[in-house]
């Protein structure tokens, strides 16, 4: 067939009037175009496969996380649990409730309780929330294992019995701290102890 909208000759047809090829240029074009869009198609639904299977791992990575964090009504709880567990045994105390940054959200201090208890219990309860373990536990390794014993030089650290974390299930929102009963191994007590009057809420 000769070029679309071009003239011809037929051989017998010299010297008369050319023939005009009347076969439309679409009908040239036809193949082209199914084979453009065929790829676009295959491109569009190989776009979508991948979006769907980048969604899935990108809901598993928020950009923005959601966490479980103490509040003031439940720190305010443990804080005057605490310190009544241990009025019970004939110690005055104070005690300080940090939430999962480590950050103060109550304290209570004894009507007997020096004003050292308060930074003491502070600073027990930051560092078991930092650590996510019992102070007492902490100071135990420390003493027994050498490559541990420079925990106590970390700035702020307080390794000593009476910083316990607060967890709901397995996760730590918080932690208690406890300063002025006669060693840290009976403030640790009270603060189990206050935590155990809450237990219910924690899940």
């Amino acid at each position: 067939m000769a070029p679309a909208g071009r003239d011809f000759y037929s051989g017998d047809a010299a010297g008369k009037t050319p023939a005009r090829d009347s076969t439309p240029l679409e009908n040239f074009m036809h193949p082209i175009l199914r084979r453009g869009a065929l790829a676009v198609s295959f491109a569009t639904i190989a776009i979508g496969a991948h979006a769907q299977a980048q969604a899935p791992a990108q809901a598993q990575s928020p950009a923005v996380r959601s966490e479980k964090n103490i509040s003031l009504e439940l720190a305010n709880q443990i804080a005057a649990a605490t310190v009544a567990a241990c009025a019970a045994n004939g110690y005055s105390v104070a005690a300080t409730v940090v939430d999962r940054a480590g950050v103060v959200r109550a304290i209570q201090r004894a009507d007997n309780a020096g004003a050292h208890t308060i930074a003491a219990s502070e600073r027990k309860a930051w560092t078991s929330a930092s650590a996510k373990a019992p102070t007492l536990a902490m100071m135990e390794n420390a003493q027994k294992n050498p490559g541990a014993a420079n925990l106590v030089n970390i700035p702020g650290f307080l390794l000593l019995g009476g910083g316990v974390p607060v967890k709901a299930g397995n996760e730590v929102i918080g932690a208690v701290g406890v300063g002025g009963a006669p060693g840290g191994h009976l403030d640790e007590q009270c603060a189990n102890a206050g935590i155990d009057k809450v237990k219910a809420q924690l899940g």
